[in-house]
């Protein structure tokens, strides 16, 4: 029997998992502590649950928080169909499935930040139950209601349960969420990781079905998801806008959406005599990210798709009815086509104006926007993210 010598083991560091090697270990070898070693100071908790375009965008708080926590390591507390868009995030020490796994953590684990930004019961639950000395944004309170943190968190909360409030909103969602997490004036933007082997899968996967990579494609994210339908823009309109820009310009178009989009996309086939690529509607999340990253413009509306491509740098034209167009953060990415009524911002999921706001925007308001974009993407070398690296400055 050899003799016992334990080894040196770097517990502080932000790659240390305890049940099974670290990634640099597992690639290179290296032993603790190695050049790869990151001191960890602070633990922060970051809950953010609601909506995965809500969760993509609320990435871009991750580097101003990093500036003022250098130190940190974050962990997030997502639902399932989230988690993917959280994966190979640098900024991310672990994601967390809302679930038994993550009220262990909570039971289990002290932190020295606490960020919940959604005012669900919830969602605020668990900033309640996480133990800290420092919480930002929602809690639930004994009585089972939610409670702002800060006046900005108050503000939040009142544009979100007063209609009025929310119409005269002018702020990004990026600008608030900062005010609430006292991060104004540091340059933020989108954290979405894909590696090269997803990128080249979805190239592929476009290839198969025709499309010919060389050429320019338009996206043309048609749907809405089930909880906002009215998000969605008249069938007839992109029919129009596809013959208007094959007459015109040298493109090709590709139909993106998800399972809900299946039906719609096949009456859009059917009904144009210009080809709409279609790459399927059931593609994992990651996937449909890299497909979208693909398309040198993207139309779409209030959507996760408009996230994914402003994640990825693509320049991006986005439709807007019943959700506030003010609190999107474009990055100078694109342009808002939004049409002129009163009663915009209004979050229903119905509507009895005939026509409603949606089907208000014109052909030729979408088209101009797009060719405006086509523009700017021919007068690029290469379009790509490059242009969102430096980020925007939260004021």
């Amino acid at each position: 029997m050899t003799d016992y010598a334990p080894r040196e083991i770097a517990w502080d560091c932000r790659f240390f998992l305890g049940d099974r090697p670290c990634v640099w270990h597992k690639r290179t070898g290296v032993l603790c502590a190695c050049d790869h070693y990151q001191r960890v100071d602070e633990q922060l908790l970051i809950v953010k649950l609601d909506a995965m375009g809500d969760v993509l965008r609320s990435t871009a708080l991750l580097p101003p928080l990093a500036e003022v926590h250098p130190y940190a390591a974050v962990t997030w507390i997502t639902r399932r169909e989230s988690v993917p868009l959280l994966q190979g995030n640098p900024f991310i020490a672990e994601v967390i499935e809302l679930g038994p796994e993550a009220l262990l953590h909570l039971e289990a684990r002290r932190f020295d930040r606490v960020i919940n930004l959604d005012a669900s019961k919830t969602s605020a639950a668990l900033a309640s139950v996480a133990r800290s000395g420092c919480k930002d944004g929602f809690f639930l309170d004994q009585g089972g209601t939610v409670r702002p943190t800060n006046e900005a968190a108050r503000r939040w909360l009142e544009a979100g349960i007063f209609d009025d409030i929310k119409r005269q909103g002018r702020e990004t969602y990026q600008d608030r969420m900062a005010a609430i997490l006292g991060l104004e004036g540091r340059p933020h933007r989108y954290v979405l990781q894909l590696d090269e082997a997803e990128r080249a899968a979805a190239g592929t996967h476009l290839e198969s079905i025709g499309v010919d990579r060389a050429r320019r494609i338009v996206g043309l994210n048609t749907g809405a998801g089930g909880r906002w339908p009215l998000k969605q823009w008249r069938e007839d309109g992109y029919v129009d806008l596809v013959a208007r820009l094959h007459r015109s310009h040298d493109i090709q178009f590709v139909l993106l959406g998800g399972p809900s989009e299946l039906a719609r996309n096949e009456r859009l086939k059917g009904a144009s005599s210009v080809t709409m690529f279609d790459p399927g509607c059931s593609n994992p999340v990651r996937h449909f990210a890299a497909l979208v990253g693909c398309c040198d413009v993207v139309v779409t509306g209030d959507t996760l798709a408009m996230h994914l491509a402003l994640a990825q740098g693509r320049r991006t034209v986005v439709l807007f009815g019943p959700t506030s167009s003010a609190e999107i953060e474009l990055y100078g990415l694109g342009e808002k086509v939004v049409p002129e009524m009163e009663c915009l911002s209004c979050y229903k999921t119905s509507c009895d104006f005939a026509p409603n706001c949606m089907d208000v925007i014109t052909t030729d308001m979408v088209e101009g926007a797009v060719n405006r974009q086509l523009a700017v993407v021919a007068g690029l070398e290469g379009p790509g993210p490059a242009g969102l690296l430096s980020g925007r400055a939260i004021s």
